[in-house]
């Protein structure tokens, strides 16, 4: 395939042997089950939170052994590979690209079943050239590794160590790019229990190595963790994927050409790479202004992100499961669904987030002295990390509100379309495709504007401060370029929810702080604040008339005063005295 054009793909695979239909699984272009999705999603929930707790637990075992250094930052800067690749090759470049692409594959194969099958025809055609490119980069940063760590962090102590780091997590880049490409075919085929495990594979590999080799390799076993990890992070993926590939096919169309074939439009793929590495670029930023403040700043970001992420979590997996329904929506046509569906995912994510960052705000002190103070992560780590993290929440509702809304803004482009689907496409539209782009640029100046004035004066705070500055200022445009692309948002429904979400997160912050800090022990603290903000928070958003506080407690009240239903014994029966 060229970069230039469109690119046909013609049948160049022998069509697989049949197999027994499955009849627990939907097709292809078929609505799931609502008890299908509701397995998937429970499914991917839980291998999700084990996955969090395997790289939380991670996370402490680094703090303990390693501490907040120089050691710590060499490593940190080496992990900027695999947190940039993840993204781009697992996340959202290639989910972007290969879930429709596959899944128009699947709906191909229903229609023409004695053709030769698209599905192979796109691996064959795809698969090859990914592997090759990826095999390219791999070699690029491992023998770039030196010149790529003076650019990210010019100001290290110890860049030997960092250099090292960063050739051995070099190799994740191949097994990142075909986890996500072997994860978007076994999704578009409705198996999601696979894809849902790899960041458990991932975390298990790591912590092997660093439970194994701490004392002996230093923080050079992290780093051979993230290659292991990586490496069984793809092989968990390539039997069910080889198993899929070799289901529902009759051999019948061997050697008939395809009524339809698939267009894959490469071009449409560039947005999306670039809005996701500008994204990650905020990564940088903060590597190369923290490589020259005092050793540990580095390791004190790093920590604040990773525990600040938790709350975001939840409110990203709601768009997760949702976005099939938007994007089913988009496809037919259905602004008016897909507006509803998309406004009512912005309002629970950002419930649910802000929720988790009222809890932060009052909280962080005790617990990061919970999470990580042991070993060589002492009481001046504590206090700087809880510092840090109480700025960066102050982003965090934008970072949930960016993700919800560019799934659907992506879907408005496919990047795959049947061979006799001409549909014109004209310049304003194609220049909308890099409006996330164009607005993540944005956000990513307003970051290292305030980053360079403030970390003179205030240090890792200056950072995430400029973190949460430029992240709502991405959040803002692409709120309005949702409805520039289409989408007619009612904003001044959306933002008045908002502004009553944020008005009772505020006091649940205050009154949860002030009972968090009433007690010394961190577990008490942490449970007596947490429970406050939560209890606080429901009360406020009630009587402020949050639709996404409201509705809830409603449902649980009406719930539990509602009688119980009658069994299918008790039907039928007469009334009593009858």
């Amino acid at each position: 395939m060229t970069t230039d054009r469109p690119a046909a793909l013609t049948p160049i695979l022998p069509a697989p042997r049949s197999a027994p239909a499955q009849e627990s699984t939907p097709g292809p272009h078929q609505a799931p089950r609502r008890g299908f999705l509701a397995k998937a999603f429970g499914i991917t929930a839980l291998l999700s939170a084990a996955g969090s707790g395997l790289g939380l637990l991670r996370d402490l075992l680094l703090a303990r052994y390693f501490g907040a250094n120089q050691g710590t930052d060499a490593f940190l800067v080496a992990w900027t590979v695999p947190e940039t690749a993840a993204p781009l090759l697992i996340e959202d470049a290639m989910s972007f690209l290969m879930v429709p692409a596959f899944a128009l594959a699947l709906v191909l194969r229903e229609e023409d079943p004695d053709a030769p099958d698209p599905v192979r025809q796109l691996v064959r055609a795809t698969l090859p050239w990914l592997l090759l490119a990826l095999s390219g980069l791999v070699l690029a940063v491992a023998l770039g590794a030196p010149r790529l760590v003076d650019l990210l962090a010019p100001g290290l102590r110890d860049p030997g160590l960092a250099v090292s780091c960063t050739r051995i997590t070099a190799i994740t880049v191949l097994p990142f790019g075909v986890a996500g490409y072997l994860a978007a075919a076994l999704r578009a085929h409705h198996r999601f229990t696979a894809p849902a495990g790899i960041y458990v594979a991932y975390n298990l590999g790591i912590l092997a190595l660093l439970l194994g080799f701490h004392a002996v390799l230093g923080v050079r076993s992290a780093a051979l963790g993230v290659a292991l990890g990586s490496l069984l992070m793809a092989g968990l993926l390539v039997g069910p994927f080889l198993r899929g590939l070799r289901r529902g096919r009759s051999a019948a169309g061997r050697g008939r050409r395809s009524r339809d074939t698939l267009v894959l439009m490469p071009l449409a793929l560039l947005p999306v790479a670039a809005f996701t590495l500008t994204r990650q670029s905020q990564v940088f930023v903060e590597r190369y202004l923290g490589s020259a403040l005092p050793p540990g700043t580095i390791s004190h970001l790093n920590y604040a992100a990773k525990v600040s992420q938790l709350a975001m979590t939840a409110g990203i997996l709601i768009c997760t499961v949702t976005f099939p329904l938007v994007a089913r929506a988009l496809a037919a046509g259905d602004l008016t669904a897909a507006r509803d569906r998309v406004e009512k995912d912005l309002g629970q994510a950002a419930a649910v987030v802000l929720l988790g960052t009222a809890f932060l705000m009052a909280c962080a002190p005790s617990v990061v002295s919970l999470l990580f103070e042991r070993g060589a992560f002492g009481p001046r780590d504590t206090a700087a990390t809880a510092a840090v993290i109480r700025v960066y929440s102050f982003g965090l509702p934008a970072q949930a509100l960016l993700g919800v809304m560019i799934r659907p803004y992506f879907s408005l482009r496919p990047v795959v379309r049947r061979a006799n689907d001409q549909g014109t496409e004209d310049g304003g539209r194609r220049l909308l495709d890099w409006y996330p782009v164009a607005a993540m640029v944005l956000g990513l100046g307003v970051t290292v504007t305030v980053g360079l004035l403030a970390t003179p004066g205030f240090g890792a705070l200056g950072l995430a401060a400029g973190n949460a500055a430029g992240i709502t200022t991405t959040a803002g445009l692409l709120l309005h370029g949702l409805v520039l692309r289409g989408i007619p948002l009612r904003l001044r429904r959306v933002l008045g929810g908002h502004g009553r979400l944020v008005a009772a997160a505020a006091g649940a912050t205050v009154l949860g702080g002030v009972v968090a800090d009433l007690a010394v022990d961190p577990l008490l603290s942490t449970a007596l604040g947490g429970l406050t903000v939560a209890l606080v928070f429901a009360a406020l958003g009630t009587l402020l008339g949050a639709r996404e506080v409201r509705g809830p407690l409603l449902a649980v009240a009406r719930l539990r005063l509602a009688p119980n239903p009658p069994t299918a014994a008790d039907e039928g029966k007469p009334p009593h005295g009858q």
